[in-house]
């Protein structure tokens, strides 16, 4: 099992930028793909974006493509989520998440964080 801490949520404006943090344990953290996935008030829990164990390999929705930048430091097992360019529509809880394997399957992740709050401001 892994524990997973996510942290650096909180309010910003349109068009300003944001990172989150994630710190896991428990498992040798190479071994598996990360992910962040995020949920808006009244909506399903969605992909974001996700990233394979040796950090060669990332997926983004296509909602975040080009805005968000998923990246992963194995010697800290941490991962991490730059956000810029931040819209409204950003407004969610996030979640960081641990998948089964080192590749990527974004139906996949069966260990999650508790979550932080992301509130982006027009």
């Amino acid at each position: 099992q892994v524990q997973l801490v996510e942290s650096g949520g909180g309010l910003v404006q349109a068009g300003g930028s944001l990172r989150l943090s994630c710190a896991a344990s428990g498992r040798t953290f190479r071994s598996y793909s990360m992910g962040w996935f995020r949920q808006a008030p009244g909506k399903e829990r969605e992909f974001v974006a996700a990233i394979t164990g040796s950090g060669g390999f990332t997926d983004y929705a296509d909602s975040v493509k080009g805005r968000f930048t998923i990246i992963r430091d194995n010697a800290e097992n941490s991962v991490y989520l730059q956000m810029s360019s931040l819209k409204p529509e950003d407004t969610a809880v996030y979640y960081c998440a641990a998948g089964r394997a080192s590749f990527i399957v974004r139906n996949g992740f069966a260990s999650w964080g508790q979550g932080t709050q992301v509130t982006v401001s027009s």
